[in-house]
Formats: C-alpha cells, sequence, structure tokens
C-alpha cells in the first residue's frame, strides 16, 4: 500500500494543523480566564484563588493534552471532512480526557483546588474548541485556496500506473495542486490526449526544455515501468537542473500490506516496505501512554493486587504468580506473569483434556475444569491479567496489541498470522472487544491484522474504553 498521496498531502496541510494547534492554545487560554473569572464572582463559602505557577501549569497540561488527543483522534486532519455532530463528540471525548488528567493532577500535586472552576474550565474548553473547529470546517476551503500557491504537476508516462497517479492529482486540487497533462515516453504509443474529468494533453519527453520555456511546471511525477527508468537518467539530470522536483510513483509495487517510503543509510537512499506501523514519534507516544498508565495502574490498584494475592494464595496451593513464557514484538521471548486461575499441576493436566479443545492451534475449553473456584471469578473479571501491568512496565507488552502466544501455537501459525507478531503483544486487543472468546481462531488473527494495518493512538485509546464495559460485563469470557 503506497502512502505517496497521504505523505504528500499532508506536507501542505501540515501548516493548517499547526494553526489549528496554535488556535486551541489560544482557546484553552480564553477558558481558563473566563472559568477563573467566573468562579471568582460565584458565592461560594470557600475561597477561591491559584497561585500564577498553578496557573501557567494547569494551562500547559490542558493545552498540551488536547493538542495530542486531538492529533489522535484526527481531528486537525480530518476537520473539513467531519460533520458537526462529529466534531462536537469527539472534542467533548478528549476534553473529559484532559479533565480526568487535570483531576489526577491536582491529586498528585495536593493542589485542593475548587470543583466548580474544574467543571467551568472542562465546559469552557468543550464550547470554545468545538466552536473554533465547526468555525474552522466552513471556511478552511476559503483559506487555503487563498495560502495555497498552486503546484503545477505532470505526469510522466501514459499507461494505467500513470492515469491512476493523475487521477490522485485531479483530486488534490484543494490542496493546491494543478495537474496540466503528460509527457509520453519514447517507448509508449501517441494517445493524443487523455480523458479524465476532462482532456489533457499529452507532450513527448523529449520536448521537456521547450515545455518548460512557455510553461510553468513545479513538479513531474515519473508513473512508469522499472525497465523505462534507465533511458530517463538525461530527463532526472535536465529536471535536477532546472529545479524541478521530482517523484516516481511506485503503485507497480505488489507489496500489498506494505506502506513504502524512502529513508537514507548514511549517503545511500533506502526505498523500505513496511508492513507494520513505522512512525517514530507516534509509537513512542503510545510508549510514554504505557508506562504512565502502567505506573499509575499499580499504584491505584495496588489494594486491589494485594487482596487478589492473598485470595489465592488462600485458596488453593502453589504460587500466586503464575509465569509462562511467551512471544512477544517480532517473536521475542519473555515471561508474562498472571494471577494464578488454575490447579498447580494444569500444564500436566492438559495432554488429557486435548480431546475437549474448541478452537485450532490454541487450547481453549470453557468451563476448564482445570480452574480453582476464586481462578474462574479471576478469569472472568480479567483481573488475573492485572500483573501484566509489569510486562508493560518493562516494555514487553503495550497496553493494546494482539495477545502474546506460546511458543507452541507460533509454530502451528500460516504464515499470513505470522504478521502478527510484528507489533508489541497487549493487554487488551481489537477482539477481546468485538467478541472476545466467542470468536474462532482465524478471525481472532484477522482481527489483530486489522488492527495492525489500522493502528493509530485514537484506535488504542477506542479500545481502552471499550474494554471496560466488556471487562465489568465478563462479555464473551470463558
Amino acid at each position: 500500500m503506497l502512502s505517496w498521496r497521504s505523505d504528500v498531502y499532508s506536507r501542505h496541510q501540515r501548516k493548517f494543523q499547526v494553526l489549528y494547534a496554535l488556535s486551541d492554545v489560544l482557546l484553552v487560554l480564553l477558558a481558563f480566564v473566563v472559568a477563573f473569572v467566573v468562579r471568582l464572582q460565584l458565592p461560594l463559602e470557600r475561597e477561591f484563588d491559584v497561585i500564577p505557577p498553578v496557573r501557567l501549569l494547569l494551562v500547559l497540561f490542558a493545552a498540551g493534552s488536547n493538542i495530542i488527543l486531538s492529533n489522535a483522534l484526527q481531528i486537525y486532519r480530518n476537520v473539513e471532512s467531519l460533520s458537526t455532530l462529529q466534531i462536537i463528540t469527539r472534542t467533548f471525548r478528549h476534553v473529559i480526557i484532559t479533565l480526568l488528567g487535570l483531576i489526577v493532577l491536582e491529586f498528585s500535586l495536593r493542589l485542593n483546588l475548587s470543583r466548580p472552576f474544574f467543571a467551568l474550565f472542562a465546559f469552557n474548553q468543550w464550547w470554545m474548541l468545538a466552536a473554533g473547529r465547526i468555525i474552522a470546517k466552513r471556511y478552511a476551503g476559503t483559506w487555503r485556496k487563498r495560502f495555497n500557491q498552486p503546484i503545477y504537476v505532470m505526469v510522466a508516462g501514459t499507461g494505467e500506473a500513470a492515469v491512476q497517479v493523475a487521477r490522485q492529482l485531479e483530486g488534490a486540487s484543494a490542496f493546491g495542486f494543478r495537474f496540466e497533462g503528460f509527457f509520453q515516453l519514447p517507448s509508449e504509443p501517441d494517445p493524443g490526449v487523455i480523458a479524465l474529468s476532462r482532456p489533457y494533453p499529452v507532450h513527448p519527453i523529449s520536448s521537456l526544455r521547450n515545455f518548460l520555456e512557455r510553461k510553468v511546471l513545479d513538479e513531474i511525477v515519473f508513473a512508469v515501468g522499472h525497465s523505462d527508468l534507465p533511458p530517463l537518467q538525461d530527463v532526472f539530470l535536465e529536471c535536477d537542473e532546472e529545479g524541478i522536483r521530482t517523484r516516481i510513483a511506485l503503485n507497480q509495487f505488489p507489496h500489498v500490506n506494505s506502506e513504502m517510503y524512502l529513508e537514507t543509510l548514511g549517503a545511500i537512499p533506502l526505498l523500505t516496505f513496511s508492513a507494520t506501523p513505522h512512525d517514530e514519534l507516534r509509537l513512542l507516544v503510545k510508549r510514554v501512554l504505557d508506562l504512565v498508565v502502567a505506573t499509575s495502574g499499580l499504584v491505584l490498584l495496588g489494594p486491589l493486587l494485594l487482596i487478589t494475592a492473598l485470595a489465592v494464595k488462600i485458596s488453593s496451593p502453589g504460587p500466586v504468580i503464575f509465569r509462562q513464557e511467551r512471544c512477544g514484538l517480532n517473536g521475542r521471548r519473555f515471561t508474562l506473569y498472571k494471577f494464578r486461575s488454575m490447579v498447580r499441576n494444569a500444564e500436566s493436566l492438559r495432554a488429557s483434556l486435548e480431546h475437549l479443545n474448541e478452537k485450532s492451534t490454541v487450547f481453549k475449553i470453557r468451563n476448564d475444569p482445570r480452574l480453582t473456584p476464586i481462578g474462574r471469578l479471576l478469569r472472568r473479571t480479567s483481573i488475573d491479567e492485572l500483573p501484566q501491568l509489569w510486562n508493560v512496565l518493562k516494555g514487553d507488552m503495550s497496553l493494546v496489541g494482539p495477545r502474546p502466544p506460546i511458543a507452541s501455537e507460533v509454530e502451528n501459525y500460516a504464515r499470513w498470522q505470522r504478521r502478527r507478531l510484528r507489533m508489541r503483544p497487549g493487554l487488551t486487543c481489537l477482539w477481546a472487544v468485538e467478541g472476545r472468546d466467542r470468536l474462532d481462531f482465524d478471525t481472532m488473527m484477522r482481527k489483530d491484522l486489522q488492527y495492525i494495518d489500522n493502528w493509530s493512538l485514537a484506535l488504542d485509546v477506542r479500545i481502552l474504553l471499550l474494554t471496560i464495559p466488556v471487562v465489568l460485563t465478563g462479555k464473551g469470557a470463558n
């Protein structure tokens, strides 16, 4: 899957995304000031004030959280395509998350601030940010046309690949692209004109220099076969001398699941194919969120972890924590931790229960007889998985990702299923909130690959939020 469209467009979108982020900072500051002034005027018994350093901390935290979450929910990128209702609901969602973060911050630093002030601050953020984005949606097209300088582009090649690129360029007029026509290679027949939304002229590539003397041209996209590239070296050199940006379309490569991007190894350019997420910045944000949530979870759930450990210890003989080797990122082995939910000799009993297995590849039995009474409750509520927060903290796992398999399962994977190992395993996953143990093995695998192919920070947040009611109700658990 070639990412040329999204990457090229994003460079032209980025300046508007920066403007949206800056406007959010100003609106959050305005929301704070209004909330502060209104709270001062409220006739409440408790005296209210916030010292300047704390004011700055609250504004910076709220502004930073809103920007990160807005970017994760792709509001900045898609503000024009979102409906008014979507803008309102998505803004409400990240403002609530920001509010929860502010409450945790206040609790951690013992700021002892006014609850009505927090409510006013959150409400003001919601309606001000939503209103600002609705206005941006209304006028973004006009702003883009005014501030985006036209970029005149031609396509070299007249085959199907070239026509595909041309259609994309036609649809990119809102981003400033102006598609002007085609250059015909010596090896191609002369089609005269090529009709898309309108007829486009076709010029011989040999007339490039004369064409540049008569027309403004900013870029050429070469949509040609591999064998056509070597004879075009002089054309690339001529474009370089003229200062014309050149691109090579690679939509003829058969990498169905891969994204293509260019990197450099020293001075050596490398064309990279990646079938898994590779955005280092977003992956870093994912890791930071893992560390923050895992640390907070271990601290806040400490009493529950202690009570569970005591219950496991008292209810049946054996260790409190069950340790098992699992396969992590790219097949790396690590030790996974769980509260023990089965009898001590559960592994040795597995062979005698193979005939009851309900799934292919993985071993799964409904109402497994090896479960202890307390273990059955732990499984249904997923409390037995909580020690894996330590795995998340160590970096073996993430909060969201494909569940970590055991080595014997991986040995039986079909080739297409092995790609699920190319992302860090998680505490929860897509199939866990869309069916859980009721799904067959192949469906679970396809859900994992669907998650990998569509991964975003917003998807992680969505899965985490959907996991809560699933765990509380025990829906789909065996």
